[in-house]
């Protein structure tokens, strides 16, 4: 039963997207991955109390390189794809490499302060926590689409 509640918490909530705003959803979103690690850390209290705000400071990081930088390079490769001269190809690469960069610095620095707060297991099982729950909002995103898409059909 204790597996069930935050798959159970994480489909009630996703019923729920429908009638909220995006930071809205954006919270709800943030507040079913706290459960849905905590409980495949199985983090106590204490752990969770130290835990959070390093992985909330690494996850607003990741996501303000992942949603500024990298989501303007692909902005712009859809926009100019065709047209790009080697140069300018050249120049969105390397910001590319950069931006990733960017990113596997930021995961090399969590580990190393996750250390001094949790096990070394649950680091690489924090992995696995992150993976499942994407898959698990990704799947139910494609559900919702294609309800959506159902129900729009005559």
């Amino acid at each position: 039963m204790k597996r069930f509640l935050p798959i159970l918490l994480f489909i009630v909530t996703l019923s729920a997207f429908g009638q909220s705003g995006r930071s809205e959803r954006h919270a709800k979103i943030k507040a079913l991955k706290v459960a849905f690690i905590t409980e495949k850390l199985n983090l106590s209290e204490l752990e969770a109390q130290k835990f959070w705000p390093v992985y909330n400071a690494f996850d607003d990081k990741t996501s303000k390189i992942k949603f500024h930088d990298i989501r303007k390079i692909r902005y712009e490769l859809r926009e100019s794809a065709d047209n790009l001269t080697d140069e300018q190809a050249n120049n969105l690469l390397n910001r590319f490499i950069e931006a990733e960069d960017k990113l596997h610095k930021e995961r090399v620095a969590l580990v190393k302060k996750l250390r001094k707060v949790i096990s070394a297991k649950k680091i690489i099982l924090l992995k696995s926590a992150e993976d499942d729950f994407n898959r698990k909002m990704l799947e139910q995103y494609k559900k919702r689409r294609e309800q959506r898409k159902k129900s729009r059909k005559p």
